[in-house]
């Protein structure tokens, strides 16, 4: 009986030791299999702002499954829940079914998730894309978000890769490449987004411009395929977007014009014209904090994810609308990414009202004004998400013009 003992307590003490093993980046959470031990106990709530139709939602429902499954844990899912007072409702319903954590995935659910987060606070809530969880000081309340920027910009290679191609091949000329872009909203997060897309296309193909228009919504299917065709129109020869329906690529395929979508591949629906896309994959990120709310941990006010954390990735490039050698130079600047050889926002590479900016001022901890309160420019760079996870991102660089700014 000793001896079996001993032998136990010895297979427990490997165990542990090779547990403690693994490694893990600043904000990739702990080891897979002994999270999943941890966190068995626990349910798990999640908020979206639409469903499995919308890109977008869809891939914060697709990481939820994929972390729950990998963790063994009980999960909840409420889609279409929209950014109001809905979302406290939602939100107090999970906690009643059991939800000892809650994530909410849209910008509008802030708010609303504060306020559940003030009356039960021996819950857990995390929100993705939100501002104020490192100026609201809870404890049980926390933002979440990923250096996305960089995804994008490695999407803009891929785009300036095509451009320099149809200019090689006599189909425009320098001066007639421009890009069309479809935001939702001129929000810090957009206006970074559309910055690093335009700034990779730039490194690629200098002659690069950009035109902006903006729908006013994160998901309309309708405004979306109109602002693709108005840009289209207007002489854009490829087409990107951040807002989250099928309705620019698919105008795009329609029209023969080359896409770099967001969120997901569409090559299954736009084989002739989708070269790739960006996306954060939520999956650490949930992994991370279902975890270490099971554990009874703490859970950072700001989590960002990194390429380095398997959080921002780009989809397989398709070969057949892709200039030849786009997937190979993905790689090389991925790395040069990761190694911190190059900085999105090199304020060397870009000019406000003819200017290179040694300074800047952004609105980091959000108020009612909207007044800059943090140096962001340090070491050459504006530093993305570095003081907080959203983007703050908002400076409207030489060489992008917006169509509208009404939204």
């Amino acid at each position: 009986m000793k001896k079996t003992l001993s032998i136990l307590l010895a297979l427990v003490l490997a165990i542990g030791v090779l547990a403690g093993c693994g490694s893990s980046a600043s904000s990739a959470g702990s080891n897979a299999a002994a999270d999943g031990a941890a966190a068995a106990n626990i349910k798990v709530g999640f908020i979206t702002l639409h469903d499995e139709n919308s890109t977008y939602d869809l891939n914060f429902i697709n990481a939820a499954k994929a972390a729950c499954e990998q963790l063994g844990v009980e999960y909840l899912l409420r889609t279409n829940v929209p950014e109001g007072q809905e979302c406290y409702d939602t939100a107090a319903e999970l906690v009643d079914a059991g939800c000892g954590i809650v994530f909410a995935d849209s910008f509008g659910h802030e708010d609303f998730l504060i306020q559940a987060a003030k009356e039960f606070p021996e819950v857990q809530f995390c929100h993705s894309t939100g501002t104020k969880a490192h100026t609201e000081g809870l404890d049980n309340y926390h933002n979440a978000f990923a250096s996305i920027y960089e995804g994008r910009y490695l999407a803009g290679v891929a785009a300036g890769m095509k451009l320099n191609e149809m200019i090689a091949n006599g189909e425009i000329t320098e001066d007639q490449a421009k890009i069309g872009y479809i935001g939702a909203f001129t929000y810090a997060e957009v206006i970074s987004g559309y910055t690093s897309f335009f700034l990779g296309a730039r490194s690629i193909c200098p002659s690069a411009t950009m035109e902006v228009t903006f729908t006013g919504s994160w998901y309309d299917e309708t405004a979306e395929k109109e602002g693709a065709n108005t840009l289209i129109n207007d002489g854009c020869v490829l087409i990107s977007q951040h807002a989250d329906s099928m309705g620019a690529p698919t105008a795009c395929e329609t029209a023969g014009v080359t896409n770099v979508s967001y969120n997901g591949s569409t090559v299954s629906a736009c084989p002739n014209t989708f070269i790739v896309s960006s996306r954060i994959d939520w999956t650490p990120f949930y992994v991370h904090a279902i975890s270490a709310a099971a554990a009874g941990e703490p859970i950072e006010a700001d989590w960002t994810g990194t390429i380095g954390t398997g959080s921002v990735l780009l989809t397989e490039v398709n070969d057949k609308a892709a200039a030849e050698g786009t997937a190979e130079k993905l790689e090389e600047v991925k790395a040069q990414l990761e190694a911190g050889e190059i900085h999105v926002f090199d304020t060397s590479a870009f000019t406000v009202d003819g200017k290179n900016l040694d300074s800047y001022k952004a609105d980091v901890d959000t108020d009612a004004n909207y007044e800059a309160d943090t140096e962001v420019i340090s070491d050459g760079y504006f530093h993305e998400s570095e003081y907080r996870s959203a983007p703050y991102f908002d400076l409207r660089i030489d060489g992008i013009k917006l169509l509208d700014e009404k939204f």
